[in-house]
């Protein structure tokens, strides 16, 4: 996990600057004079504004920053209010789950808003909050974002050296169609599965089973992703609790090696994000365990109880996404590499606009959006390439899938390396070739989800250019990619491969 290719070395920037962030949201709490479940409380607010307000620029994430509380304070008088009647506590948090969820149909200010409101329930529910302790509750969340955005904003703006990609877009839809909402109802459905077995479980902390459902339903689109997700989250909160037994219950509670395991969690969770969801859920869980320590209620019973909790949210996921308007991995997956490789087609022709000469057509920020739609083949496949998957053929195709798009990926980013040559030209052949390209693209997508065809027009200018042969062997390299993807994706997916 620490030896993934961290380019920029963007993701240990962000894990410093959190725990800077975090901590001082922390301090900034406990110098103001709030009593533990105040500092825990703009601790977890503070993780939260860091770590999903994500936003493609840096004005947007300081307007979904400034709103973050207008989200979170009127959840907090209303999770306060109900603590102590189960019926209707119950149903307040779950229509605020569907509302949260079905937010994110307004793209990253909204998933953030969404997630920060329900968090804001969860935190009473993990705190015992009650009415008298809203003053400092929110005084609590107003410190711990004013304190985080000063580091994120003012002394250490990754951002602005280093603007993040934009995520593509969710796909489109109306009615019970469109993503959000088929989510909405999914991860309503599961959360409530989740809380009546975590009641069952324990009437005390009944809460992680439903955090576990809803945050296995946080960037996850069909079937498959959700129980590879579930699983790795059950694992992530096996190890942790493990680890929890070895480390938080010895030190049960003492106030200073509590706040640096806390902060080795927090850079735990945001450098592992990225790359591994069980790694991540690790550093969770033991930190949980830490803040139980805190909060003098820790023993290996509670410990084994947070077991049990995820498991009975694992199961309320799965329950959503197999019997409410449940998406197959199939059709999430084929809709991705139907985008990815329209945009491998946008790529090569505005590479052939640039090479013949017009200086607006830039491929790199389409080259960007192909690693961001790979990203999401990627996760898609991730059910079928998993060690515990039976669907051997299906393995097969997958994994032959992903090392084609890499593939093309490759070929895209030195075509485009090549059109940012101001040295570099065209010939007539370039044209040739990327309409060889487009038809290898037009070979593969459905006749439904052709798009129309761009002709770039070949320009008189000397043979054989060093950019230009670059280029071709570039276009000639993606076409033979193109063309082997023709048996993984167009024969039937429980066939097996036939070797060419």
């Amino acid at each position: 996990m620490f030896v993934v290719p961290d380019p920029g070395r963007l993701r240990l920037r962000s894990a410093t600057r959190s725990v800077l962030g975090v901590g001082g949201a922390v301090v900034a709490c406990s110098l103001a004079g709030h009593t533990l479940t105040g500092v825990i409380t703009g601790g977890l607010a503070a993780l939260l504004a860091l770590f999903n307000v994500v936003d493609p620029t840096v004005r947007a994430q300081a307007v979904t920053t400034v709103l973050l509380p207008a989200a979170g304070f009127p959840v907090l008088a209303l999770a306060t209010t109900l603590h102590a009647e189960p019926l209707p506590r119950a149903a307040a948090w779950l229509a605020l789950i569907f509302c949260g969820v079905y937010a994110r149909r307004w793209g990253a200010r909204g998933q953030a808003l969404g997630i920060f409101a329900f968090m804001m329930f969860f935190v009473t529910q993990f705190l015992d909050a009650v009415p008298a302790q809203l003053p400092e509750l929110y005084a609590s969340v107003a410190l711990a974002i004013a304190a985080c955005s000063v580091v994120r904003f003012g002394l250490w703006c990754i951002e602005r050296r280093t603007p993040p990609p934009a995520a593509p877009a969710p796909f489109s839809g109306r009615g019970l169609a469109r993503p959000t909402t088929r989510q909405a109802f999914q991860a309503t459905f599961a959360c409530g599965i989740a809380l009546a077995a975590g009641q069952l479980i324990s009437p005390d902390r009944w809460y992680w089973a439903v955090a576990t459902a809803w945050w296995i339903f946080v960037n996850t689109a069909s079937r498959g992703e959700t129980l590879v997700r579930g699983f790795r989250r059950v694992l992530g909160t096996v190890t942790g609790i493990a680890a929890g037994l070895l480390v938080a219950i010895p030190i049960a509670g003492a106030p200073a090696p509590t706040a640096a395991l806390v902060a080795v969690c927090v850079f735990g969770i945001f450098y592992t994000a990225a790359a591994s969801y069980s790694w991540m859920m690790f550093f969770v869980t033991v930190m949980a365990g830490l803040l139980y320590g805190l909060l003098g209620v820790l023993h290996p019973g509670l410990l084994l109880l947070r077991f049990e909790e995820t498991a009975a949210g694992a199961l309320g996921a799965a329950l959503g996404v197999a019997l409410i308007l449940p998406l197959t991995t199939h059709a999430a997956t084929d809709a991705w590499i139907r985008r990815a490789l329209h945009c491998v087609h946008g790529c090569t022709t505005t590479a052939a606009r640039r090479l013949a000469g017009d200086e607006q057509a830039d491929p790199a920020p389409l080259a960007a959006e192909l690693e961001l739609l790979l990203g999401r083949v990627r996760l898609s496949l991730a059910p079928l390439v998993h060690p515990l998957s039976p669907l051997r053929a299906r393995k097969a195709r997958a994994r032959q899938v992903i090392v084609l798009l890499d593939e093309c990926a490759r070929e895209v980013r030195g075509l485009a390396a090549v059109a940012a040559d101001p040295e570099a030209s065209h010939d007539a052949r370039l044209a040739d070739a990327c309409h060889r390209v487009e038809a290898a693209v037009h070979a593969l997508v459905p006749p439904a989800a052709r798009q129309a065809k761009v002709h770039s027009d070949p320009v008189a200018v000397p043979q054989h250019h060093p950019g230009a042969e670059a280029a071709l062997t570039h276009l000639q390299a993606l076409e033979r990619a193109l063309a082997e993807l023709d048996a993984p994706l167009r024969t039937s997916p429980r066939a097996p491969l036939v070797p060419a």
